[in-house]
């Protein structure tokens, strides 16, 4: 395994493991039946800070559906660099911050990790165009 892939794996399993800190907030709002019922228009709203869990897990799927299509590229055609490897780690770190300081509610920062996690993708695009 490339350590490209080694890190893309990380940020896989962190992302599906994001919702696992918003769920006992649903438990608690509306109960146990109430958190395993689909969701429905009227359904009691979470606490703040799980709704910006909720967006954050989201905005980490939505990326990860861009950044893992990259590595698997760079991987399938051999292109391996110091900077893919770097973007590789930097993406992990940038998502694991980005989650943390959106639950947090810290609007600066959190588009600071946002754009250092887009800088990877645009990094993992450039090498596999060979741009960089």
């Amino acid at each position: 395994m490339t350590i490209e892939l080694y890190w893309l794996t990380l940020t896989i399993i962190l992302t599906a493991c994001l919702f696992i800190i918003y769920v006992p907030n649903r438990v608690f709002v509306r109960g146990l039946m109430g958190a395993l019922k689909l969701s429905a228009p009227d359904s009691k709203p979470h606490s703040d800070w799980a709704e910006r869990a909720m967006k954050a897990h989201a905005n980490a799927v939505e990326n990860l559906v861009i950044f893992a299509p990259l590595v698997f590229i760079a991987n399938l055609t051999g292109v391996s660099t110091v900077l893919t490897i770097w973007a590789a780690q930097i993406f992990f770190f940038a998502r694991l911050a980005h989650f943390i300081i959106t639950l947090l509610g810290i609007p600066g920062l959190r588009t600071l990790a946002f754009a250092a996690g887009f800088m990877c993708q645009l990094t993992f695009a450039g090498a596999v165009l060979g741009l960089i």
